[in-house]
């Protein structure tokens, strides 16, 4: 078995931001230099995802409006976590419970093996300083 490890490092301009990474996934199984197997993809904050959906904007900022709206609010002081540490980012570790923090990509003949229009996305939900992503391929 072949492995490779790498790892991206993300401090973002804005508090929420969804970035596509599809390409360094790619790179990391290129580097591993396997033809069949995985790569995981694993945020390594608990304030951040990692995601497979559709490369459109528009339904970034849906995306972005349904945690907002429906999912967890930023109002921190509707939050105990916020209450106890002091800190304002409790919407953020819920929206990374929803979104979820982990994703494994298949590798088929040497690719990653997703959908006609599925990319992989780091979304960040309480950015503005320094994160990071594990991408570990895995295979033959």
């Amino acid at each position: 078995m072949k492995t490779h490890t790498a790892y991206l490092t993300f401090t973002t301009r804005k508090r929420q931001e969804i970035i596509d990474i599809t390409d360094e996934v790619a790179g990391c199984r290129e580097a591993a230099g396997i033809r069949e197997g995985f790569v995981l993809v694993s945020a390594m904050h608990i304030s951040a995802s990692v995601f497979v959906n559709d490369h459109e904007p528009g339904l970034w900022q849906d995306i972005l409006d349904w945690l907002e709206g429906r999912v967890a609010p930023w109002n921190p002081d509707s939050y105990r976590h916020n209450a106890g540490t002091g800190e304002d980012n409790a919407a953020a570790h819920l929206r990374s419970l929803t979104v979820g923090h982990e994703v494994m990509v298949p590798v088929t003949d040497g690719r990653l093996d997703l959908g006609p229009w599925q990319r992989v996305f780091y979304g960040e939900w309480d950015g503005q300083r320094s994160k990071r992503v594990i991408l570990k391929a895995m295979g033959v």
